[in-house]
């Protein structure tokens, strides 16, 4: 399905009598929760069989303003809300919106483990690389040196790559876009929201107020800018030395390898044996 009106995709996916939304002007995202809603739409999901959860910050209020049912939760425990959805009603296509300090901080563990089930959940991770709600502390996805309201004099720890830890823990479709390359980020999610495993996209976006800034990184054209002008795809990266991808946002798909899904494995190998007397 190509995609439709502004007007119309906003009567069809969102409620209306909840907007506008609350984020900062130049936020980036209000443009990843709009491509977010193509992408449910062009995949033809029915809306009553879609289910999204998010946890606590600037990116878990996207929920609250799509027309689905929705489960705003505690800090941190956005997927583990969704793994007791999706085991509950399986049928459902359940996604999480979540951000980087939701997703891989306090939220960390929950996350290493949904992937390392394959269990089929879509987490779309608002990275802006700062706890944008709570004040501007820096997160697992503060780049090294940058600076923060907890990190006046440069952050000094290593960052997260979500990607190569969503690998890592076997989530079975990995990819990265940003809030600048809209198309890119709908085919995306597109394709995140069909994979039957645990999908991740990192999905970076901009904060002006706090990260850009406390950083001096320009207002968000200029942060929109820079977006467009230091991201790189995987296939592209690959043929590049270290220093040449240094700072780059490498986006595009990271791993797409269909595996079995955590909640048909425990229907056929628990629930199925249960029923039938076998289970010790």
């Amino acid at each position: 399905m190509a995609d439709i009106m502004a007007s119309n995709l906003i009567r069809q996916t969102f409620r209306t009598d909840k907007l506008p939304h609350i984020w900062c002007q130049g936020c980036g995202h209000g443009v990843l929760m709009r491509a977010a809603a193509q992408a449910i739409l062009n995949v033809g999901f029915d809306p009553d069989k879609v289910c999204i959860v998010s946890g606590i910050g600037c990116s878990s209020r996207a929920p609250g303003y799509m027309n689905y049912n929705t489960l705003h939760t505690t800090h941190g425990r956005a997927i583990a809300f969704a793994t007791g959805v999706k085991l509950a009603k399986p049928e459902l296509h359940v996604i999480v919106m979540t951000g980087d300090g939701d997703a891989a901080a306090i939220g960390g563990n929950h996350f290493i483990h949904a992937a390392r089930r394959n269990i089929g959940i879509t987490t779309i991770v608002f990275n802006n690389s700062i706890y944008g709600m709570t004040g501007g502390q820096y997160s697992p996805t503060t780049p090294m040196y940058d600076t923060a309201t907890t990190a006046p004099y440069g952050n000094i720890e290593q960052t997260f790559d979500l990607c190569k830890l969503a690998d890592a823990s076997g989530a079975s479709y990995v990819a990265r876009t940003t809030a600048y390359h809209v198309p890119q980020a709908i085919k995306i999610f597109e394709k995140a929201l069909l994979n039957k495993g645990f999908s991740v996209v990192d999905a970076i976006s901009g904060c002006p107020t706090y990260y850009g800034r406390k950083n001096k990184k320009g207002n968000a054209v200029q942060m929109m800018k820079w977006m467009k002008d230091n991201s790189i795809d995987f296939k592209t990266a690959e043929k590049m030395t270290a220093d040449e991808i240094k700072d780059k946002i490498i986006t595009g798909e990271y791993k797409n390898a269909p595996a079995p899904e955590y909640c048909e494995i425990y229907q056929k190998e628990v629930i199925d044996k249960v029923l039938k007397g076998d289970a010790i």
